[in-house]
């Protein structure tokens, strides 16, 4: 069962966030038939997604991780609602590319670096906020530190990672940010850094140990409090209404040539793949 924990350090100048999310990024691989390299590029942005969604407290409220580094895979989404529970897109999930030379899925060469990382913060009333900074490498990880420390200055460590089986389904999958707050003394810097380092691969951990396991090594020697822990999920909230409603939108001339022409309207979702049928009846009862 994927599974995300909230810690803090006894002297709370450490926030941590931790998240296992082998079954999502399974149905994600499964939804949208990914080869092995977007597998790792869409499964690490549900993982940033959903642990930037579990801080987001309001109800309604929601996080969008938008990547497109100008590579071959175009644009990666991830949507996570404020629970953590999460969904994910990817425009071109049959790329393939050369691992690189220490045998590591090339994630960085497909996502590529000509682009940005944008998160964009939806707390369910007003307009919704969002914030940007230039790709430093496309792996992800890196890329979202680098966005913690610009848009929200918040020194932070972050691991993500993908690790897939020989049938290239996914083994384990997650990762951890680790926020510094105001205050902290160079002891706890200088502290994290080692632990982070010790830590190694997220994937190590997530594969042979549990959530729980990594937090007491990424926080060690900071007498971690565990602030919560709850399951997470893929989870798409499309529906019919809401589809309708996006129709709606649509000039109804152009509504009318398309029912005219193939009878029906077909809308698949890109999330999760759900189909939705309209027809003229549909339009008359609006």
């Amino acid at each position: 069962m994927d599974q995300l924990l909230r810690a803090i350090s006894e002297d709370g100048f450490v926030k941590l966030a931790v998240v296992s999310l082998r079954d999502a990024v399974e149905q994600a691989r499964q939804i949208h038939m990914t080869l092995p390299v977007v597998t790792a590029a869409i499964g690490r942005t549900m993982a940033a997604a959903s642990m930037l969604g579990s801080g987001t407290k309001e109800d309604g409220g929601s996080i969008t991780v938008r990547i497109n580094g100008g590579g071959q895979i175009g644009n990666i989404i991830a949507v996570a609602d404020n629970m953590g529970n999460v969904r994910g897109y990817v425009q071109n999930p049959a790329v393939d590319m050369p691992l690189r030379q220490d045998g590591k899925l090339d994630v960085g060469a497909a996502v590529g670096t000509d682009g940005t990382l944008t998160v964009i913060r939806d707390l369910g009333f007003g307009e919704p906020v969002s914030g940007s900074v230039e790709l430093v490498n496309g792996e992800i990880a890196q890329d979202l530190a680098q966005y913690l420390a610009e848009s929200e200055q918040v020194p932070s460590a972050c691991a993500l990672g993908v690790l897939l089986d020989r049938d290239q389904s996914v083994l384990c999958a997650g990762g951890y940010i680790a926020q510094l707050m105001p205050g902290a003394p160079e002891s706890t810097i200088g502290q994290l850094e080692e632990n982070v380092r010790k830590a190694g691969a997220v994937t190590s951990w997530l594969r042979d140990g549990s959530v729980s396991d990594l937090v007491e090594q990424v926080l060690d020697g900071f007498n971690p409090k565990i602030l919560e822990s709850d399951p997470v999920a893929y989870k798409c909230d499309c529906s019919r209404e809401r589809v309708m409603g996006a129709l709606a939108g649509i000039d109804r001339n152009e509504i009318q040539k398309i029912l005219e022409q193939d009878k029906k309207i077909e809308v698949k979702c890109r999330f999760c793949g759900k189909i939705y049928n309209f027809t003229s009846e549909d339009f008359i009862k609006e």
